[in-house]
């Protein structure tokens, strides 16, 4: 909680909107999560001109209150120290009360009330205590000027910021000077400390005090000594400020004690001198160590905790709590001063365990800067000298091992544009870092800055650099830009990348994938043995089923199509994708494609595509179409283990054999089961060509139907190969569209389409009927063909 009226005494805000400066400063980074105020409207001085019994209450009194010269209000009080005369604080009505608590004309006991004479807990500016409540209403100094606002008059009208602070910002916004150092850099303004004045005593603390520390969790201590203090109440500034801020003053040494952490973030602790003796010494604390603390409870420590002890037993848990044994109370005349810097990791274990967190440890548990650890020790000896009477005692006993080295940062202008991603000129980032309080030098374009040791969450990089430049020049000046790189398309690569395309394909087809074991029997391993590849037995198998690595799929698929069957599936259509494995250990990936019974069945419209040589030829054709392969690939009739004879083929491509394709042999299979294996080992080395873009032709095309008497012996492939070798340009594409078997004694009939077409003009009948004539004549000639006329 942040007071605005005690900032103003270290940065100048006098005509900010308050409510403005809560944005601008949320805007910076520092989210002010509340802004409140004690303001309350139709609360002013009042004076009791007259005041009499209550007619029906023995405790009430009915009370003519005058809030100007024209008014006067009556007013029903039960407080046992009204009376006539005196200057009081009245809520009119309208006036709310905190707690929504809205005043009302009304009645008591039959008699009217027109507002309410207040104490101050009511107003939310004092606890509301038993001894509070029992001093009844506010009594106000003779001369306070009816009609004014009271909480302005009082001195409480201020306003608080409730922060919610980032847990990486550091202990600088949990004091005001801090606080003012950040208002101050977004008002653009200069921040005054302070003062820390005092008169010193000739007598010197060494003459009644020394210190030693033994741990390394205490970098930095200092102490000083003062005498003869009067404990008595604080002045209202600091009682009205420590209420702002929720603590509750207790006397003039305990509340300077209080004050000056809450202005420096520098924790104090005020040993009673006398009660102390004439030593400390900081150490680690002995294991299940006992102290009491000021809180009148037995604390139990470990080694991990650090103590501030006189020599042999503990005085205070540093950092956390001083013990009761040297506590200062009424009788207290001497103080001895601790300004120290504790290990922030310790004091949060300290903390933690001890289930004792206090304002001092959570200070502490985020780390000090040394500076004001110098700062807030001479600041409590200005404030003890001018509102406790003390004499301070020349010379200052310190401890001092901590690192003082500076943080210093070099980058260029366009190290921070770069990060930010805009552009911020040098003259405007001079600008930016004087409002900070960082001081730099500017050689060319190159920034050498000092960071300030107060601001210990920026460490000496530019990252935070650019942050703190970044936001005072306002986040919502950063311009949204979309981000610059090369973008790469996400995908699948090598062997994964043909394989996924694979089986995407064959499913759009309408296979169905199937996993199977790698293991097999040695009757099944002796199928299918086209590629001549040697099986790998196990030395161990598990059983007979399993004891040899396939070296093809095939097997393995016809076990599947077996399973199946039994179970009344008649049409069959399943790939696999796996690896098989030879005698040499050698790796291959295959892919196998088993089809029986009908691709397509709809008996409602009496359409049946039953599965055949010629269907499974034009699932691998378009496979491997849709690959890249298109005009690559061949079928050569060959006479392979396991397959039929006759309806058997190797496939080749670019004459290189990558599997084989037909019909399970009647001798294991008398059922029409076609299957195809590939190498897709094979197929991920071949070189897939990029796809050319070939624009469609604006113009017509003449479409020639042939038919040929060929022997039984001549296939398609080598007759559509001579067709293509004479059409050259002008013959755009060749097709099958009718066998007719048999139509003479060891001869067929087969019928192909021919397209001519030219994509830069219109095709002539009589040049188009030229190069037909000389492809009949070339088939005629090389494949002993006959043109069938009818």
């Amino acid at each position: 909680m942040i007071s605005l009226e005690w900032v103003s005494d270290y940065v100048d805000i006098t005509n900010e909107d308050l409510q403005e400066l809560a944005v601008k400063i949320t805007k910076a980074g520092i989210n002010v999560e509340k802004v409140i105020t004690n303001h309350i409207d139709h609360l002013v001085v009042g004076e009791v001109l007259e005041c009499s019994n209550h007619p029906d209450s023995d405790h009430l009194h009915v009370c003519e209150v005058r809030i100007s010269d024209e008014e006067t209000y009556q007013i029903v009080c039960g407080a046992s120290n009204v009376r006539k005369g005196i200057k009081v604080i009245v809520a009119l009505p309208g006036a709310v009360l905190p707690g929504d608590f809205e005043i009302k004309k009304s009645k008591i006991r039959g008699v009217e009330s027109n507002g309410m004479i207040c104490a101050l807990f009511e107003l939310g500016v004092e606890e509301k205590t038993e001894e509070n409540y029992n001093k009844g209403i506010h009594e106000l100094e003779e001369n306070a000027p009816v009609g004014v606002d009271a909480l302005k008059y009082l001195g409480y009208d201020d306003t608080l910021y409730e922060l919610d602070i980032h847990k990486h910002r550091n202990n600088d916004c949990y004091y005001h000077i801090g606080f003012a150092y950040e208002i101050a850099s977004i008002l653009n303004k200069e921040v005054t400390l302070p003062n820390r004045d005092f008169k010193e005593d000739s007598d010197s603390i060494n003459n009644h005090f020394s210190l030693k520390v033994e741990t390394e969790k205490c970098p930095f201590y200092l102490a000083k000594m003062v005498k003869n203090v009067k404990l008595k109440e604080s002045p209202d500034f600091i009682k009205k400020r420590l209420t702002a801020a929720g603590m509750r003053p207790i006397n003039n040494v305990v509340d300077i004690s209080n004050y000056v952490m809450l202005e420096f973030g520098q924790p104090l602790h005020f040993f009673d001198k006398d009660k102390l003796g004439d030593k400390i010494v900081v150490r680690d604390a002995k294991e299940n160590e006992e102290i009491t603390t000021l809180d009148n409870k037995e604390r139990v420590l470990n080694s991990s905790d650090i103590v501030i002890t006189d020599g042999e037993k503990p005085v205070c848990i540093a950092g956390v709590m001083g013990g009761l044994n040297t506590d200062v109370d009424d009788s207290t005349q001497n103080i001895l001063i601790e300004s120290a810097i504790f290990d922030a990791v310790s004091i949060r274990n300290t903390a933690s365990h001890l289930n004792l967190k206090s304002e001092a440890s959570i200070r502490y548990g985020k780390g000090l800067s040394y500076e004001y650890t110098e700062m807030a020790i001479e600041r409590a000896c200005h404030l003890l000298e001018k509102y406790a009477d003390a004499t301070i005692l020349r010379d200052t006993v310190s401890h001092d091992v901590i690192d003082k080295t500076p943080k210093i940062v070099t980058f260029k202008a366009s190290d921070v544009n770069r990060m930010l991603g805009i552009v911020i000129d040098t003259n405007m980032m001079e600008v930016e870092l004087k409002r900070l309080g960082f001081s730099y030098t500017l050689d060319k374009d190159v920034f050498t800055v000092t960071i300030p040791s107060r601001r210990l969450d920026i460490d000496a990089n530019i990252n935070d650099i650019a942050e703190e430049i970044g936001r005072l020049y306002g986040y919502h000046n950063l311009v949204s830009t979309l981000p610059k790189g090369v973008a790469r398309r996400g995908e699948y690569v090598g062997d994964v990348k043909i394989r996924k395309l694979i089986s995407k394909r064959l499913r759009t087809l309408g296979l169905n994938e199937c996993k199977t074991y790698t293991l097999t029997s040695p009757d099944m391993a002796s199928m299918f043995k086209y590629d001549e590849r040697e099986n790998l037995v196990l030395p161990n198998a598990m059983s007979v089923d399993k004891s040899v690595l396939r070296t093809s799929l095939l097997p393995s698929l016809l076990n599947t199509y077996e399973y199946n069957k039994k179970r009344n599936v008649k049409d069959v259509m399943l790939y696999e994708i796996a690896k098989t494995y030879d005698s040499n250990f050698e790796e291959m990936t295959k892919v196998a494609i088993l089809m029986k019974g009908n691709y397509i069945l709809n008996e409602w419209q009496s359409t049946v595509v039953k599965v055949d040589f010629y269907l499974l030829k034009g699932i691998v054709e378009n496979l491997l179409d849709y690959l890249g392969f298109k005009n690559r690939i061949s079928f050569v009739q060959e006479s392979i283990d396991s397959l039929h004879p006759g309806i058997s083929a190797g496939i080749y491509l670019d004459r290189e054999k990558i599997g084989v394709i037909g019909r399970i042999h009647p001798s294991m299979k008398k059922e029409e089961i076609y299957v195809c294996e590939l190498s897709m080992k094979a197929l991920y080395n071949a070189n897939v060509k990029p796809i050319k873009y070939k624009e469609a032709s604006k113009y017509p095309e003449i479409t020639k139907d042939v038919a040929f008497i060929v022997d039984n012996s001549i296939d398609s492939e080598t007759i559509k190969n001579v067709i293509k070798a004479s059409g050259k340009r002008m013959l755009d594409s060749v097709s099958v569209f009718d066998l007719y078997p048999n139509i003479e004694e060891g001869k067929k009939s087969i019928a192909y389409k021919l397209v001519f077409k030219d994509s830069t003009r219109t095709l002539e009948e009589d040049e188009v009927m030229e190069v037909f004539n000389a492809i009949i004549k070339r088939v005629e000639s090389e494949c002993n063909a006959v043109l069938r006329d009818k």
